[in-house]
């Protein structure tokens, strides 16, 4: 298991770097002045320009800047947004809202999309599967903000169950609708990858072999086929969470949560590249290390699947 980690690890050391690369080049390198909208409606002086491009390194070539980008990446320097804030604490702060929120949105559409899963693919074409399909899909058809605005305007404002919007404070009670809310769309893809797995996993002959041994059939669907049919769920839920963090733009527009996805969008509107840079290198970051742990998770459900 070491052995597996460490040369993963190894493994994502390059795509690490290639994918900051890129981000930064794309951020940087393309046409258009870093410091537009960095004094407001006014244009910068040339002695503030030349500042700005000092400290940022923008007179060097693309290579060279991002080699010293690099440098400061590893001493936990991401640099400073235009209104002089440290990008890493401002991050650290956020990520906290930000993950609470995408834990919320990752619990309920685990539980009850791999719930409303099983229950379709044991009832294959019965009520139930018709009702999980049909609602599945009128989940997936509706647009994120839709659903939000929906949501916080029939349970915040006319039931008054939840919050309307989320304080400074972000308590799990504020989170609970907007993760909801934001987990609603990959509900709808767990319960369809959960339903599609279960119904084929229930054709192989090791349930066939189980239930001539006398095995009860809850005990092979939810000790046997349940766990071989959670590896592509496992797989989208560790690829979403990554998604849920960087994703949660409009979610956190609508309820107005001070997350991650306000402080990117908040970044490419004022071009505040800095910002933006250390902002999706820590989630690529993030990406990376969820793929790590849904490696590890495929031997806890299949040990025939080695991780030496």
């Amino acid at each position: 298991m070491t052995k597996f980690v460490l040369r993963r690890l190894l493994q994502m050391l390059p795509v690490a770097l290639i994918a900051m690369f890129l981000i930064y080049w794309m951020v940087f390198a393309l046409p258009g002045d870093p410091t537009a909208n960095k004094c407001g409606d006014k244009p910068c002086s040339p002695e503030f320009i030349a500042q700005f491009r000092k400290e940022n390194n923008l007179d060097d070539p693309l290579l060279l800047q991002y080699v010293k980008y690099l440098g400061n990446v590893v001493r936990g320097d991401l640099g400073t947004t235009y209104q002089d804030l440290d990008v890493a604490s401002e991050l650290a702060s956020r990520f906290k809202v930000t993950a609470k929120l995408a834990l919320i949105a990752l619990g309920f559409e685990f539980v009850v999309g791999v719930l409303a899963g099983v229950l379709a693919g044991i009832r294959k074409g019965g009520f139930v599967d018709s009702l999980v399909l049909v609602s599945t899909l009128f989940v997936i058809a509706i647009p994120s903000f839709v659903l939000g605005s929906v949501a916080q305007t029939a349970f915040g404002v006319k039931l008054a169950i939840f919050p309307v919007t989320v304080s400074s404070q972000a308590t799990f009670y504020e989170l609970l609708l907007p993760g909801l809310v934001l987990g609603s769309l990959s509900l709808a893809y767990v319960a369809r990858l959960t339903r599609t797995s279960l119904v084929e996993n229930l054709r192989a002959d090791y349930v066939r072999t189980a239930t001539a041994k006398g095995l009860t059939r809850n005990r092979v669907i939810g000790v046997h086929t349940l766990r071989n049919s959670l590896i592509p769920v496992v797989t989208f839920a560790g690829a979403d969470f990554g998604a849920l963090l960087g994703g949660a733009i409009v979610t956190e527009a609508i309820f107005n949560i001070p997350g991650v996805g306000g402080f990117i969008a908040n970044a490419v509107r004022v071009r505040d590249g800095v910002s933006v840079v250390g902002s999706v290198t820590a989630l690529v970051l993030v990406y990376l290390l969820m793929n790590l742990l849904v490696d590890l998770l495929y031997g806890v459900l299949d040990p025939r699947i080695s991780n030496d």
